[in-house]
């Protein structure tokens, strides 16, 4: 526990970092306002100069911030169209000091549907303590937060700022990061670390830091089922045929059993979460309408970070108000399979389509097309640099840390994993439970953001390499 572990920064730099950060604070938020106006979308149906543009106030701020040796870089796409553009920035380690890879992104999900906003998307504004705007947390605030510790740090530490640093700004995250692995590839020496901190992930709640311990695994993809050649009247042949819409229906209920756990045969799980999350909490976080009972068996923990979960999250059928009187002949479904530490992303596709093609209803034709997928993560809590963290949180928040698992998935660190399997990766982030990250409303607590900023100011302090003593 970080208690127990020897304190890696003097009182007096603590004191100093804490002041620096504060004294600059306020024009923090304004950097990150500034970047929560720009609508950069990785997805190609919206305009891509705008995710340029994000990407080069990204490179500004990175090299206000006395980063001098930064640069836009991408890589291919599997199919070979270009990937989004990303900022790496380094400043190189002085002999014997280790480096640290900083991850954030800079693009973000679309804003959705503009009515259930309660203010612009991409104006950021403020109210009742937190930052409103898409992006505002997710992950723009993580840059802000690694860029304000790098300027809080040089500024304290000086010539002692040995460490070496590598900002690494990804441009397609929110997009399934197509091109992540070949990036990693191109560019490992850029790259090359010995710490990687990824800031897209959530604290335990306002006030309450939390380092990541463990992640779901992620497969997705669609299923379609065809009854008929072309959709016909409802009126002249209802009756002996049902349509596509009701084959999907029947068919998505067959996923879950009356418990509501994940019902295909094969997937992992666990039930040993070490962390209490109460039902009523969960309750509130996740906004569960009164009456409405929760799914699934064991503890809310292990349900949350330690079980596949199956959602579906998107249907193809006509909607109500276009709707005439046919009876479709075709009905699509996309599913998001999260998946268990220790489960392979290929066998979870696989019991999925086995389970589809055998539950099928009244001989309706199945098609299914697998599309993303990534494995789950488990962190070491017991190295050096997760101790070092560990403490720089509970110093910034003057609360011990949970050690978290997450509910959803970040497939690219299985790829950091594979490629840099030397680094120590830690994950951590700006987010709380109310913070909405990919809905509306999105916001970020600005008291919790200080406290991201001191803790990885500390962690950075904290990892510097003492001389070797001659003997």
């Amino acid at each position: 526990m970080p208690s127990q572990s020897p304190q890696p920064v003097s009182d007096a730099d603590i004191s100093a970092l804490r002041a620096a950060v504060a004294s600059r604070l306020s024009a923090t938020i304004a950097e990150l306002s500034s970047l929560v106006a720009i609508p950069g979308i990785a997805w190609p149906s919206f305009p891509q100069e705008e995710l340029e543009r994000s990407a080069s106030s990204a490179l500004e701020l990175v090299r206000s911030a006395g980063i001098a040796d930064a640069e836009i870089l991408r890589a291919p796409r599997p199919d070979g169209t270009p990937g989004g553009p990303a900022v790496v920035a380094r400043k190189p380690a002085a002999p014997g000091q280790p480096t640290v890879l900083l991850y954030a992104h800079h693009d973000v999900q679309p804003p959705g549907d503009l009515a259930l906003w309660e203010t612009e998307p991409f104006v950021a504004t403020e109210r009742d303590g937190r930052l409103y705007g898409r992006g505002s947390a997710d992950d723009k605030a993580g840059l802000l937060v690694h860029l304000a510790a790098f300027r809080a740090v040089s500024e304290v530490l000086g010539e002692r700022f040995g460490i070496g640093v590598t900002l690494f700004i990804e441009g397609e995250e929110e997009f399934g990061s197509p091109s992540f692995r070949a990036f990693l590839e191109e560019h490992r020496k850029k790259l090359a670390a010995d710490v990687i901190v990824v800031a897209d992930s959530s604290n335990w709640a306002v006030g309450q830091p939390a380092l990541t311990a463990s992640l779901r695994g992620l497969a997705d993809g669609t299923f379609e089922v065809a009854v008929l050649g072309h959709s016909v009247h409802s009126g002249v042949f209802g009756g002996p045929l049902l349509d596509a819409p009701t084959i999907l229906a029947r068919l998505i209920a067959t996923l879950h059993d009356d418990h509501g756990s994940v019902a295909v045969a094969g997937l992992v799980a666990h039930d040993d979460a070490d962390v209490d999350y109460p039902e009523d909490q969960f309750r509130r976080d996740a906004s569960v309408l009164d009456g409405v009972q929760l799914a699934g068996t064991g503890s809310i923990a292990s349900r949350l970070w330690l079980k596949p979960a199956l959602s579906i999250i998107g249907i193809d059928v006509p909607s109500v108000d276009v709707a005439s009187n046919t009876i479709q002949a075709r009905a699509r479904a996309k599913f998001s399979l999260r998946l268990a530490p220790g489960q392979d992303p290929d066998a979870a596709m696989d019991a999925l389509r086995h389970h589809l093609e055998a539950h099928v209803p009244f001989g309706a034709q199945l098609v299914f097309t697998p599309k993303e997928k990534g494995n789950a993560y488990r962190a070491d809590m017991d190295s050096a640099a997760a101790r070092t963290v560990l403490w720089a949180l509970e110093e910034s928040w003057g609360t011990p840390p949970v050690h978290s698992g997450m509910g959803g998935s970040i497939p690219f660190i299985a790829d950091l994993k594979e490629v840099f399997p030397g680094a120590d990766v830690l994950i951590t982030g700006v987010e709380d439970p109310d913070s909405r990250a990919h809905s509306a409303n999105e916001s970020l607590h600005l008291g919790d953001f200080e406290k991201c900023i001191v803790a990885e100011a500390l962690l950075l302090a904290g990892l510097h390499r003492a001389p070797a003593t001659a003997v």
